[in-house]
């Protein structure tokens, strides 16, 4: 009779894993275990002995079955004590990522698991260091998503400590591979949407407009709600970094658009820059909205910003004007504030201008900023982009259990009715501030 003690299991387990003639045949005895209940029990549980089978096997020769115990230690409601961070940012260092990728559905848990526990202990910061080295090191190289990239976004946020996303952040994804992580559509959504947040709190402001378009854009039957709440983003991180928005791209759902246009945000992009009264009353009478949804920061900067821009509109009309008539076209009496605010953008290159002793200013077009090897260098990059995602087209238009799962993703996708509760419930119990830019 087969034991049923999860103390003798996990002798067994033991026993088994360290006498096995090969990874797969570890990987498969660990992944086919019979009952899975007993089996996370056992696993969760000490040897026989009351010895801790972590103290008996190497992380860097026993990936598979640390990694399997850390999971079920980790699991709700075991009965066990959860694993140290230390634990597990010794594991999450030290791993060999060819064992791990044998098992990604627990590289998953393992995210979640040490995500969950750190919010659990009211100290999501102490989750960042280990879920870093899990997610840099899984993966063959930075360019693929994975399911740990959104676990570890929403930490960052969850921690107040956007910074700590930026190593991430920093490698654009250009590769794809169901076999690595059982990516789901909104594993992209997610991970684009609060690695744009980031960015925002930050004030990068054109990497955090590339991400919110990235998930903006994300081709799909019906829109997420959090691409509906990664437009309303994306359009005020463009107010605030360009004076304007841009079109989005072709293939952006027109469905989306249409509720966009429906929102509060659809018309104070519409005042903007010239309507300040407008911008302050649509952002007074809207406010409850703008706080629930976490803009109101992002609104604050763009209506602070609106004269610099309302300014810049200028140099397109006149070539000279005088710093009165300059001071009643973006609503500022003080004429000592339209000349700060001059020198700044002439210093920061938001235009190119002079001004006089007598108060007058005279614009002019701006100087050539690129040289012809910085030029050729740009065009170079393009064309190498343009390659790269031509074959990525083409790779992902073969793989028929890539495209079954992103319509999956889809379908699972309804609409913007509580599509997308768990990444604001993860994020809205610790306040407001979580955002960096909101107030």
């Amino acid at each position: 009779m087969a034991p049923t003690d999860p103390t003798q299991v996990m002798d067994t387990i033991l026993q088994q894993v360290t006498t096995a003639d090969s990874l797969i045949a570890v990987a498969n005895f660990l992944k086919n275990m019979n009952p899975k209940d007993l089996r996370e029990a056992a696993l969760a549980s000490p040897l026989s002995t009351g010895q801790d089978p972590l103290l008996l096997l190497s992380i860097p020769q026993n990936t598979l079955t640390v990694l399997y115990i850390l999971t079920a230690r980790l699991g709700v409601n075991n009965g066990q004590a959860a694993p140290t961070f230390e634990t597990l940012e010794n594991f999450c260092r030290t791993f060999d990522p060819e064992q791990a990728r044998l098992s990604p559905d627990r590289v998953t848990l393992l995210a979640k698991g040490i995500q969950r526990l750190a919010v659990s202990t009211n100290n999501p910061r102490s989750a960042i260091l280990p879920l870093h080295f899990l997610v840099t090191r899984y993966a063959p190289d930075p360019s693929y998503l994975t399911t740990i990239h959104p676990i570890f976004t929403v930490t960052c946020l969850q921690a107040t400590h956007p910074s700590a996303a930026l190593p991430v952040l920093n490698n654009p994804i250009t590769s794809i591979d169901t076999n690595l992580s059982d990516l789901t559509y909104n594993d992209n959504l997610i991970y684009h949407y609060t690695g744009g947040v980031a960015l925002a709190m930050l004030k990068r402001w054109a990497e955090a407009e590339e991400f919110f378009e990235i998930c903006v854009s994300a081709p799909g039957a019906v829109p997420a709600a959090l691409q509906l709440e990664a437009l309303k983003k994306l359009k005020l991180v463009q107010l605030i970094a360009k004076g304007k928005t841009a079109p989005l791209p072709k293939y952006t759902n027109q469905l989306l658009l249409r509720h966009f246009k429906a929102t509060p945000y659809h018309q104070f992009v519409n005042a903007y820059p010239h309507n300040v009264e407008a911008l302050r009353e649509i952002l007074s009478k809207e406010r409850n909205l703008f706080q629930s949804e976490k803009n109101v920061g992002l609104l604050r900067q763009a209506l602070d910003r609106a004269p610099r821009w309302a300014l810049k509109k200028l140099t397109a009309t006149y070539l000279s004007l005088n710093l009165a008539d300059i001071g009643k076209a973006v609503r500022i009496s003080d004429e000592g504030e339209v000349r700060a605010l001059l020198l700044d953008m002439i210093e920061s290159g938001d235009i190119s201008a002079a001004i006089s002793a007598d108060g007058s200013v005279t614009f002019s077009d701006p100087p050539p900023q690129f040289t012809r090897a910085q030029v050729d260098e740009v065009l170079k990059n393009v064309q190498e982009q343009s390659e790269l995602l031509d074959y990525l087209e083409k790779e992902m238009a073969r793989s028929k259990d890539f495209l079954s799962k992103a319509i999956k993703g889809r379908d699972d996708t309804v609409g913007f009715i509580g599509a997308d509760e768990d990444v604001f419930s993860q994020i809205a119990p610790h306040g407001a501030g979580i955002w960096g830019i909101d107030d």
